[in-house]
Formats: C-alpha cells, structure tokens, sequence
C-alpha cells in the first residue's frame, strides 16, 4: 500500500527504477533504527520531527485490518528495524500484527477477563481471588457464562432475618477500637458522653460534629462505633466518600438522604465542637495557624493572599529547579525501597496534569521491575473513525487513569473507583504494587483498616463523570488507578500523611483547599510548599517611571524593603464564612 506519484506520461520503468518508488517513510524508518542509535528511541509518528523530507503519517481504521493494527504497533513500538522486528516480543515471531499487537496489551482480547483469573491464580491467594471474581461480575458479566457448578440455593437461606441486619451484627470490633474511648481528649470525651446518653435512653437525636481535620472527628467515631457494637447493637455507619469509608470499620460509602430530610431531626439537632488539632499537638504555633487558615481569619496583605510560615517555604529561584528541590525535600533516593518511607509521604497539588508530572518524575527515579499498561480506548457510534485511537489516547478526563501506566513494583498508587468498599477498595484508597501480570495487579492496601490486605485488581470499563465533556461517548478500559506518590488535595482529604510536600504553581481555587493540604501533616518540621509566586516574583515585573526620583535614604529604605518582602511568600486561602456560620 505505498502510495507512488508520477507524471500520466512516465515509463513505467523509470518510475520502478526510481529511488523514491523504492523508499516509504515506513521503510527509512527501519533504515534509520539500523544505523542510527539514537532513531530507536522515536516513535515512527514522531520520525518527521527528526528526519526531514518525510510525509505526513495517515492513520488507519481498525476496518483495514492488518493495516491497522499496523499502526497500532508503530504507535507505541520503538526500535524496529524490519516488519518481523515489530512483530518480534520477547524473542517470539508472532504470526499477525494483530496478535503482536494483542501480545503487547496494545489492543483488547477477547478473553482479557479470564485470562486475569488465570494470571492472578499464579499468586496462590484464594481470598483475594474470590474477590477478584465477584468484582468481575460487577462489571456486568453473568455468573453463568462461566464453568462453575450450579449454586445450592439451599446453602443461601437466612432463615428470613435481612442480609443488611447479618452483615451489620457480623462486624467484629478491633481490640484496640474497643479501648479508644480511654484516650479521648475533653472535647472528645463530651461528645462521646453526650451521644452515648442519647443511645442508652432509647431517644432520637441528630448531633453534628463540627471539627476541623486534625481535630479528632474519625477517633472520636472509631471510639462511638466499638463502644455501641460491643454492646450487641446495631450501628449503621456511613460516608461521603470512599477514602472517609475505609478509615472506619463496617463503614459503608453512601448518603443517608431521607433521614436528614426529617424536619423533626433537625428541630432537636446538638451542635457538638472540635477545635483541638490531635494531629500535631506538640505543635501549638501550628494548630492555632491551621485554625485561623481553617475560619478565615488569618491576616491577608492587600492581594488578599496570607502569609506562609518562611520555615515551611521551598525556594522558586530563576533556575526553574523548584519543583525538583520540593520532591527532594520529601523524598530521599536512598530510602525510595522501604515501603513504610513511601507511604508515609505525599506531595499534593490542585490539579491532574500537576500531580501526573510529579508522578513521572517520581516513577522514573523509582528502582524495580517495569510494566507498562496501554488503555483500550473507543468512542460509540463512530463509523467513519472521526476519532481515532491515536487521538483517543491523549485525552486523560477528570477522574480517568492516563493511557500510558507505568507502574514499578512496591510503587505506590490510589484507586479512581469504588470497586470494593466494604474490603477496602474504595475511591482514593492508596495501595502498594506487589506483583503485576498482563491482565492483573496484585497489590497492598496499606491505610485505613483494611491495611495489609492483598487484593488483585482487574482492567475494568470507564467513562468521564461529566458526560458533556465531549461531543461524542468515550469509554476507556484500564485499571482504575494513579501512582500516588503525588495527589490531588481533594483526594487526601480524611488522611493523615506523616510528610507533606504541597506544589501550587498557581493559588488554590476551592473553599479551604489550602487548609486540607497543610492540615494533613503533623508538624510543621514536616511539611513544605512550593508556590509560583513569590513577592520577588511581583516586584521584579513593577513597572517604575523613569521621573520617579529617590533620595539616597529613600533608595537606601526601598531596597531594604525589597529584601525583606523578597524572603516572603504568599498565596491565597479560599474561605467562605458563609459556609461555616449559616
């Protein structure tokens, strides 16, 4: 399929014979991998930039077959010096650049699903494999288009008691739970007493825990949920979000509407207060510096910025290196293969793209075995191959994991989705990489109460939150992950991290960002920020008249104060009181 131009009047001979008849792009490029080193590492849709004289690549439809999947390899393959080299993996000739392609991960078997229950019954764990099979089924499969016996429904009955009240009686309460209630503060302590009477005496109440994070709110339920099912009762808890679920035992991921729509709970609501931060009490200048960042009050200059503690702050100088000494000042190389050293620290940010730049980073200074998964992108309904899987994959939606994972073993990662929630799986859970397969991740919870649980994670089918984001329906199959060695401050909420870095090219954006992200760490010896802007910044780009005339002391006092402004940083703190008075 080499196309080939010529004049209506040249000999077919002469255009045969012709060194352009005899050369493609695709051709040349072979040619250069085998004599140039540094052409195996461009991908063949790159090779114009670098090799001049080429023409435009053409994409292909996935109804040209061969053709195709062609493409497909080129896309993602570098190095190849022949047609047989691209469909060469691991030393194995494959018949097809189809099933090249499909050797790769580069496009979706037919069988990807039970080839995952294979792959992960290599790892000999029977509990996790359970799991692994009943989250396939929930993606939609039927129990029944697999090769199981028959189930015995006889072994199901619960002799008519509902399966919500089995599972809330089953919980069992941790030893260390049951003996929280020992440890808690006087703030605590007055709560915890105060809803307990209400429990005793048989009455409703509605109580709100009003707490900043740090304050003790999750200790405090911990202590209230052991307390009240060690005495044989049922306590229903529930969260907003996944990662609030997987902190406290039994917890389900849900909203309990109807029952906050009750006008009568709201007419008896108690109003019960946290201000004491338990996250960092050996740091008072801290706590009351979180506080004030928390309710607002925190003094602002004329920019409305406030001012961060100069102990806490990265320099941004002209080098561009900013973000490189912010990811030093919390990661150590040497320490990068002890699991403990890695979960216990985070760098956060405001946005995706921010924390996948981290992320690359990060995972490229990580030491350990490799694997790297493509998605399998499609649009519905998109006969004429408007948008290709070229275009497909450099699109990355709020909420989706990247085409591209490359992922290291013991790497740290967090969950996109709630796959699992009552064993931990939950959307923002953060994981260790134990082992991968092609179709499987074998990996470590390590937060909340499921922490040291292995599970096996399959690709599973995705589609963006917001379904106006494009003007067509896009579905991306992938494992429902990121690497977690940087997160967006949404996605840390509810966790404490031992060692906090805190990246803000640009100023937070929502109501109080800024106090989640520094409220995470326990000490301000353990946290650090990197801004983009910086006084030094602002007053370098002032422009002064030129008839502006300065005394020697006038000169002397301005540049004194320059100096002084110059070793400052602020950003901006979104706070809306009306949020926290109504």
């Amino acid at each position: 399929m080499h196309m080939v131009s010529y004049h209506v009047k040249e000999k077919i001979k002469n255009i045969i014979d012709r060194d352009g008849t005899k050369k493609s792009m695709l051709t040349t490029y072979f040619e250069a991998n085998n004599l140039h080193v540094k052409a195996r590492g461009i991908l063949y849709r790159d090779f114009p930039e670098y090799y001049t004289r080429q023409r435009r690549i053409i994409s292909a439809h996935p109804a040209e077959g061969e053709r195709y999947y062609l493409r497909v390899l080129l896309n993602h393959v570098t190095g190849a010096t022949s047609y047989e080299g691209l469909r060469t993996i691991d030393g194995q000739v494959m018949p097809t650049f189809r099933e090249a392609a499909e050797k790769r991960g580069l496009i979706e078997a037919d069988n990807t699903l039970d080839d995952a229950m294979t792959e992960a019954e290599l790892f000999q764990v029977s509990s996790s494999l359970r799991r692994l099979f009943t989250t396939i089924l929930s993606m939609g499969k039927d129990i029944e288009s697999f090769p199981l016996p028959k189930i015995d429904k006889q072994n199901g009955t619960t002799n008519d008691v509902p399966k919500e009240i089995i599972e809330e009686t089953s919980i069992e309460v941790d030893p260390e739970d049951a003996s929280l209630h020992k440890n808690l503060n006087n703030e605590q302590r007055k709560a915890y007493d105060k809803i307990l009477a209400t429990v005793d005496c048989q009455r409703g109440g509605l109580f709100f825990v009003d707490g900043p994070g740090g304050t003790g709110n999750t200790f405090l339920y911990r202590a209230l949920l052991a307390t009240i099912r060690g005495q044989g009762k049922i306590a229903v808890a529930t969260a907003t979000s996944g990662v609030a679920a997987s902190i406290m035992p039994g917890t389900r991921a849900q909203i309990v509407d109807a029952s906050l729509r009750r006008s009568e709970l709201w007419n008896c609501m108690h109003q019960l207060k946290l201000v004491r931060n338990m996250r960092a009490p050996n740091d008072p200048w801290f706590t009351e510096y979180l506080l004030r960042v928390g309710n607002g009050t925190e003094e602002t200059n004329d920019d409305g910025e406030i001012l961060l503690p100069t102990s806490i702050c990265v320099p941004n100088k002209a080098d561009d290196n900013g973000l490189d000494r912010l990811i030093d000042s919390i990661y150590q190389p040497a320490s990068l293969k002890d699991p403990k050293y890695i979960t216990s620290r985070a760098i956060l940010s405001t946005r995706n793209d921010c924390v996948d730049k981290i992320n690359l980073k990060m995972i490229d200074r990580f030491q350990g075995e490799e694997m790297v998964y493509h998605s399998f992108d499609s649009v519905e309904d998109d006969p004429h191959n408007y948008y290709p899987p070229k275009f497909l994959n450099t699109l990355t939606p709020n909420g989706l994991p990247p085409h591209m994972l490359k992922l290291k073993i013991n790497c740290p990662i967090i969950l996109l989705r709630n796959i699992d929630p009552a064993n931990g799986l939950c959307n923002g859970t953060r994981l260790l990489v134990r082992g991968f397969q092609k179709n499987a991740i074998d990996a470590e919870i390590v937060v909340g109460q499921h922490s040291g649980m292995r599970v096996f994670l399959p690709r599973i089918p995705l589609c963006p939150s917001d379904d106006d984001m494009f003007p067509f329906s896009f579905k991306r199959k992938q494992f429902s992950i990121r690497l977690s060695f940087a997160m967006t401050i949404n996605k840390s909420q509810g966790q404490t991290i031992a060692n906090v870095g805190i990246y803000l090219p640009e100023p937070v954006f929502s109501h109080g960002q800024l106090y989640v992200a520094l409220s995470r760490a326990t000490t301000t010896a353990n946290i650090k920020v990197l801004t983009g802007t910086h006084d030094e910044n602002k007053e370098k780009n002032k422009k002064i008249s030129t008839s502006d005339t300065y005394t020697k002391e006038e000169k002397k006092k301005k540049n004194k104060n320059k100096n002084i402004s110059a070793s400052k940083t602020y950003t901006k703190n979104i706070v809306y009181t009306e949020v926290l008075t109504k």
